[in-house]
């Protein structure tokens, strides 16, 4: 059990029936009343976001959200299958329970496997990934605008934005949490 005055950012708990996890909370003490909490939660399984506040006495239950590292093989139609590295064990994923990041991961990369009493309810990949440029516009000698951007898509399909001087074959890093051009890796 956690009580509503102990809540910290990544908390995960049960309430109502979901689990729900803290994004940003903030104990208020005003000066005429009682003391609350208020927090912005997301529901882990949905993902949708909501502020709500809380009595510092209130208690929830703890949800233990399993992480659980896992290679990504291939997919087949809208099943995406991973392998337990410890068992050798296959698991096909729903394409639906994937992120929008999930399009910078390429096959026998290691992802994390999030599960809730054995649901699976997301896949989070790597922060950062080493990808190959396939398509973009050629740089020019003399394109040295800053801050300028071209698209390009890299090996695994996904499209993102690029500096000018950056090539069609040059390996660069992504940030999955962004979708955003690091470095040339």
């Amino acid at each position: 059990m956690i009580s509503a005055g102990d809540f910290r950012n990544g908390v995960t708990f049960e309430m109502d029936g979901n689990v729900v996890s803290i994004i940003e909370f903030q104990h208020v003490k005003p000066g005429k009343g009682a003391a609350f909490v208020r927090t912005k939660i997301r529901n882990v399984i949905t993902g949708s976001v909501v502020e709500r506040t809380f009595n510092p006495n209130d208690k929830y239950p703890t949800a233990f959200i399993e992480r659980k590292d896992m290679q990504y093989l291939y997919s087949d139609a809208d099943l995406y299958y991973f392998m337990d590295s410890e068992t050798f064990e296959q698991t096909p994923i729903n394409k639906s329970v994937l992120g929008d990041n999930f399009k910078f991961v390429k096959e026998n990369m290691d992802c994390k496997v999030l599960s809730y009493k054995g649901n699976v309810f997301g896949v989070e990949p790597p922060n950062f990934v080493e990808l190959i440029i396939t398509k973009t516009d050629p740089g020019f000698k003399g394109d040295t605008a800053t801050n300028a951007n071209k698209p390009a898509v890299v090996e695994t399909g996904a499209e993102i934005r690029v500096p000018l001087f950056i090539n069609e074959g040059e390996r660069i890093r992504i940030d999955t949490r962004t979708g955003e051009y690091m470095e040339r890796a």
